[in-house]
């Protein structure tokens, strides 16, 4: 009885539990398989900055026309792409690295989104915006990070080997009369699409969350993109689980809950893969 009270009677009880474990999955999925194509591409901190570089646009649209899930999303990944596009056009004529110049732009909008929110609502306004409410999402977002996801899974479906040829081997597409960089574009547009998904959920801090922590988490185990994607898939599905779980049971915010199981998943793979592979080298050793 109290595996099951602690463990599935929440969700049975609560529609709001069920809604958020469906939308806590459906951005796994979805962003986990964008961030697995970006951890392959050393890419990791691109989308970090990105996460904190659409809070102006949302600010905006939140400030325009309040909690509007059309505009929020409409605002973020409009600055979303603008913030790439500079921060690429200034890596091509400049000195600074790419990471610099995303750095720079995404510092400069995380505080202007800061000041902006702060200015036009309350505190709990900020505190939703940067953190998010998983446990509060409608209908209507529901649908439209489940939108995301069939996009994100069409659009895969179309540029995977294309992006992955220009990842790994940029003068194949090249050899190939193939131009790289608008399947590099539409993959930055697939980024920013399912930051916004997770915005939703998990706030403009968290939203890399599950975008990165899962294939990070997975990699350590395996090598071939494929199972680096099923992985990905399970890990973020746990951590979706486990931490609403948390969340509901300690009273704690969903969204650095659902963040923090998959760091702990991190952590954990960290340490038995660290002593599995320890173990062999001492075993070979000895032979």
């Amino acid at each position: 009885m109290l595996v099951y009270e602690w463990l599935i009677a929440p969700f049975l009880e609560f529609p709001f539990l069920r809604r958020a474990l469906v939308a806590s999955i459906m951005i796994a999925l979805s962003s986990g398989l964008v961030g697995a194509l970006m951890m392959l591409n050393r890419m990791s901190l691109v989308g970090d900055a990105l996460s904190h570089g659409i809070l102006p646009g949302v600010a905006i649209g939140f400030l325009i026309f309040g909690f509007n899930l059309v505009a929020m999303s409409v605002g973020g990944i409009t600055i979303g792409l603008v913030i790439a596009l500079l921060a690429a056009w200034v890596s091509t004529k400049t000195r600074l690295r790419h990471d610099a110049s995303f750095t720079a732009f995404y510092l400069i909008s995380l505080s202007l989104g800061v000041i902006v929110v702060s200015m036009s609502g309350t505190q709990t306004d900020l505190f939703n915006i940067l953190f998010g409410s998983v446990v509060a999402i409608d209908r209507v977002t529901l649908i439209f990070i489940w939108a995301v996801l069939v996009v994100t899974l069409l659009l895969l479906a179309v540029i995977y080997r294309p992006l992955l040829a220009e990842l790994v081997d940029p003068i194949f597409l090249k050899v190939h009369k193939q131009k790289g960089a608008r399947y590099y574009r539409l993959f930055l547009f697939l980024i920013m699409l399912n930051l916004m998904a997770s915005f939703q959920a998990l706030g403009s801090l968290m939203a890399v969350g599950l975008m990165m922590l899962p294939p990070i988490a997975a990699r350590l185990w395996a090598r071939r993109m494929e199972t680096i994607f099923l992985l990905t898939l399970l890990f973020g599905m746990i951590a979706s689980y486990g931490g609403l779980l948390m969340s509901y049971h300690f009273r704690v915010p969903s969204g650095p809950a659902i963040i923090g199981s998959a760091g702990f998943i991190f952590a954990i793979s960290l340490v038995l893969v660290t002593t599995i592979r320890y173990g062999e080298r001492s075993r070979r050793d000895e032979q």
